[in-house]
């Protein structure tokens, strides 16, 4: 299984704002998805996946209410805003010139 160390740098913050942007979810909800998205090879801690969210919204790429989550309980819902829109972006752009940049190394033929 892969954890959050395990992942390039800044690829948390990548799957979190994506995640966001499909709709609002509080911090147990962004792990559970992520979890089911990947088919269980993705799973991040709760001391990964919360200092991010506190950082992502100190960067205003994020924003968060408290609402009710399924199970009756207080829950803050994390939802992207404009400028986590662009950034968001930016890193679907990064993460795309880099992992082609890794595939291109990975398939090279042994000889």
């Amino acid at each position: 299984m892969s954890r959050p160390n395990d992942l390039v740098q800044g690829t948390l913050n990548l799957l979190i704002l994506k995640l966001v942007a499909l709709e609002p979810l509080n911090g147990w909800s962004i792990s559970l998805r992520l979890k089911q998205l990947s088919s269980d090879v993705l799973q991040v801690s709760d001391g990964s996946l919360y200092p991010a969210l506190h950082k992502l919204e100190q960067e205003g790429w994020i924003q968060s209410e408290w609402h009710q989550s399924d199970n009756n309980r207080r829950a803050k819902f994390y939802s992207l805003t404009h400028l986590g829109q662009r950034q968001l972006q930016r890193e679907t752009d990064h993460w795309h010139r880099l992992s082609t940049a890794i595939n291109h190394v990975v398939r090279l033929q042994e000889g």
